[in-house]
């Protein structure tokens, strides 16, 4: 056990680097973009800006989720504040889509009334963006594999590293053509680059706030595989929800005529579920079928 505690404190003290180092590089990078785009006049790097302020915030959001979801249970939030994830994922992707109409309406207006670039400086600022997003995308590469906040970080700013790449050849096409409706047709691109990766993130986080079943988790699986069980004869009362972005909780009836087998039993189908199916918060009630005091939980539509 302080093994464990040992590793999962190294492991915090990583994750927290690397928010703290991925925060100030994309902060610096904002307020430089915000600068070079108003004096180029570039309406694709002042796009690309709002895109990185509100990545800023994604992250400030996710490490300090994961600050409070490491918050021990209270008598109050006996859960501790595991949920907080999911309202930081929720209010990051609705602000995301705010940014994202901003963007569109003043794209719009630029391509009825194009004006002048500084072509160049739209180019070797965006490369800069290519750069700051893809070393941050990297901080996040080790734990996308078993951490779904730090896997979307991951993603998230590699999608940034491609659409400033995007501002680049936007930058080289007014270069070499001196079509000036590129930049802001560039800037309607990044908005739905915004749109599209925002979309998901909107779906899920808002199914996770009405405790829907995970998307990873397969429900009927689960059923399948409770039902099957030696010894039960029923199942009811199953409920599958996310307690944060990245841990699962189950409540489940089972109904066994010849009663619970053993503490064993619970064990190994707790473990079964956390090892199988991802679950890792589970709780097992037995019954044995008493029609003389039938649960009151047991048709499947009641809650």
């Amino acid at each position: 056990m302080p093994h464990e505690h040992h590793h999962h404190a190294h492991e915090y003290r990583g994750q927290d680097r690397a928010f703290l180092i991925g925060i100030a590089l994309n902060l610096a990078f904002v307020a430089i973009e915000s600068v070079f785009g108003v004096l180029s006049h570039s309406m694709a790097l002042l796009a690309d800006a709002g895109h990185n302020l509100g990545d800023v915030l994604a992250l400030a959001l996710a490490w300090g989720a994961s600050l409070l979801g490491r918050r021990r249970p209270s008598q109050r939030f006996t859960y501790g504040l595991r949920s907080s994830s999911i309202l930081a994922a929720l209010f990051n992707a609705m602000l995301l889509m705010l940014v994202v109409g901003g963007i569109a309406v003043e794209a719009v207006q630029r391509l009825l009334n194009p004006a002048p670039v500084a072509t160049m400086t739209v180019i070797w600022v965006a490369l800069c963006g290519v750069v700051v997003n893809t070393a941050t995308a990297l901080l996040f590469l080790r734990g996308r594999e078993r951490d779904l906040n730090l896997r979307g970080a991951f993603l998230h700013m590699a999608a940034d590293a491609a659409v400033s790449l995007g501002v680049v050849l936007a930058g080289v096409g007014m270069l070499y053509s001196g079509r000036l409706w590129l930049d802001p047709a560039m800037s309607l691109v990044i908005a739905a680059v915004i749109v599209g990766s925002t979309w998901g993130l909107l779906r899920d986080s808002l199914d996770l706030s009405l405790h829907a079943v995970p998307p990873r988790i397969d429900a009927a699986q689960i059923r399948a595989y409770l039902s099957a069980l030696q010894g039960v004869a029923e199942l009811h009362d199953l409920h599958i929800w996310g307690m944060s972005t990245t841990e699962t909780a189950l409540t489940a009836h089972l109904v066994m005529p010849a009663g619970c087998p053993s503490d064993r039993f619970i064990t190994q189908v707790a473990d079964e579920l956390r090892e199988r199916y991802g679950i890792g918060h589970a709780t097992i009630q037995v019954e044995t079928g008493d029609g003389a005091h039938p649960c009151a939980l047991a048709p499947d539509h009641v809650v």
